[in-house]
């Protein structure tokens, strides 16, 4: 019996990562199972934003990620080129913002324990730009529902000689369904505190939340999710919709 039972949750361990390693049920939050030890995968991202009002702008954001599993456990993610268009009152154009690596590091299962947690670390330099940014990642699956919270604190640098200063410290939570083995749908909502100079004098708060669906077939999968501001900052945007589109190679 005990053998038989070794070998069940083994074999719900490795379904598990199997049908969650490599496929994102969210954009805005992150999932605790990292890819298989091996895998190699390619994630586009694009995120619309919209600022409203007198002010009003459209910009819109591209990642374009490779993602390595080194261990069943481990894996890491190379940014290629982050770059941006921007459209508004005074310019419109294309700028290159960044490149990035990523490492996350899974310490348990969101199936057959009794959360999944992992880690994550990312650090981010363009120009005139560091950010270092830290992420505790939990989850928990109940059959077909899926439960995800992230916290996050990011640290940024700015300015010809890095001297702008800013702290941000976000959670975000989210619930999915999967409807079918190919769709699922759910909610995500992302709240952050901003600190201009690592200052709370202005008490800056945002509140974010809309839907999500996501779609996979075969090697991949394409996820989108549309949040709403449900707070009134001025220079945050009243519309956010990311669509992440990721392919094994």
């Amino acid at each position: 019996m005990k053998k038989l039972r070794l070998v069940c949750i083994l074999i719900l361990a490795f379904s598990t990562s199997v049908s969650f390693g490599g496929v994102r049920h969210f954009t805005f939050l992150y999932e605790a199972p990292t890819s298989a030890r091996g895998s190699l995968e390619l994630e586009n991202w694009i995120t619309w934003q919209r600022i409203t009002g007198p002010s009003r702008s459209d910009e819109v954001d591209f990642r374009h990620e490779l993602e390595y599993g080194v261990t069943d456990k481990f894996q890491i993610s190379v940014y290629l080129a982050d770059w941006f268009y921007e459209s508004n009152q005074d310019h419109a154009g294309f700028a290159y913002s960044d490149s990035a690596i990523e490492l996350i590091y899974n310490l348990t299962n969101p199936v057959v324990d009794p959360i999944g947690l992992s880690i994550y670390d990312e650090i981010k330099a363009g120009d005139r730009l560091v950010e270092l940014e830290s992420k505790l990642i939990a989850q928990k699956n109940f059959g077909p529902l899926i439960l995800a919270y992230n916290a996050t604190l990011e640290a940024v640098w700015e300015g010809r000689e890095l001297e702008e200063r800013e702290g941000e410290f976000s959670q975000a939570v989210g619930a999915s369904y999967e409807i079918s083995p190919r769709i699922s749908a759910g909610i995500e909502l992302l709240h952050e505190f901003v600190f201009p100079e690592w200052r709370d004098e202005e008490k800056i708060r945002n509140l974010f939340v809309g839907p999500n669906l996501s779609y996979r077939h075969r090697n991949w999968f394409v996820t989108v999710t549309a949040l709403a501001q449900a707070t009134d900052t001025d220079d945050e945007p009243d519309l956010q919709v990311r669509t992440i589109f990721g392919i094994g190679l």
